[in-house]
């Protein structure tokens, strides 16, 4: 059953009040499990659409945005309207913060007894009000190789991804005994869970996924760079009996380099080989 047919979620309300990009990710991804999604935007918007409008627009897709001041009496009463009908609460800011807007969870679990809270922070308590992003998460696991700043926002987005199991635990956990729930989900646990496979030796320069075995890795061929991945034995048999050679690096090196990216990407077609064009 594909994604688009299978709406778990369906008849299930989430507000959010979080921008940036794990809370826009985790909205999207509660919208594609079949949630109603209200997104709570500042007058100031949220800074993600400034930055990338594109991709923004994908993030939002499907949800009603609505611009409140929660700063204001009137902002803060049209929150309460939304929250009085909503099952989940969505929020990526400092406790502190949400304190001073009298978003704190003691206060909305008060006024709103049927709802749970979903909290990205940087850190668990009582370090949730510790300034941090996704570039200083990675730097502190070691998943940074300077002056390259990382291709991928993993803590970011791995964290969102928490955000929506957690979510998806407190709508059981409901379900079950009638409680809500108030859930942190801190960004610099998600990424020390992306660097599980650094932190153990599977990845990283001269490990299992870095180099050590020779039908793993980046090969040039004659106008680019391919990713061979012939990693479990009966890959890396196919490869080396098809090539015709032992296995080495230096043989692979020398026969990638052969042949176009493209042509070696549709030989590995033809020979059920995981070997791809690096774009």
């Amino acid at each position: 059953m594909s994604e688009v047919s299978w709406q778990p979620l369906h008849g299930v309300s989430v507000v959010s009040i979080a921008v940036n990009l794990p809370g826009p990710a985790a909205a999207a991804r509660f919208i594609e499990l079949g949630a109603c999604v209200v997104k709570v935007e500042p007058p100031s918007g949220d800074l993600l659409a400034w930055a990338v409008p594109t991709y923004y627009a994908e993030l939002v897709a499907g949800q009603e945005v609505l611009i409140l001041d929660l700063k204001s009496d009137a902002g803060r009463r049209e929150l309460e309207i939304l929250l009085a009908d909503a099952d989940l609460l969505l929020t990526s800011h400092r406790t502190s913060a949400l304190e001073r807007l009298g978003l704190g969870w003691a206060a909305v679990h008060a006024r709103h007894p049927r709802l749970s809270q979903v909290a990205i922070v940087g850190h668990r308590a009582p370090r949730d009000d510790v300034p941090g992003h996704d570039l200083t998460y990675q730097a502190d696991l070691g998943l940074l190789t300077p002056p390259v700043p990382p291709l991928v926002p993993l803590a970011d987005l791995s964290g969102a991804e928490r955000a929506v199991s957690a979510g998806l635990a407190a709508l059981v956990r409901r379900a079950a005994t009638g409680e809500a729930s108030y859930v942190q989900v801190p960004l610099d646990e998600a990424a020390a869970v992306m660097a599980g496979p650094l932190r153990h030796g599977m990845s990283g320069p001269g490990t299992l996924l870095g180099g050590a075995v020779p039908g793993y890795g980046l090969y040039r061929s004659s106008d680019g760079w391919l990713a061979v991945a012939a990693l479990e034995p009966h890959f890396l048999r196919r490869l080396t009996e098809a090539l015709g050679v032992t296995g080495t690096a230096d043989e692979l090196a020398a026969a990638f380099a052969t042949r176009t990216s493209a042509q070696w990407q549709q030989w590995a077609a033809d020979h059920d080989i995981p070997i791809v064009a690096v774009r």
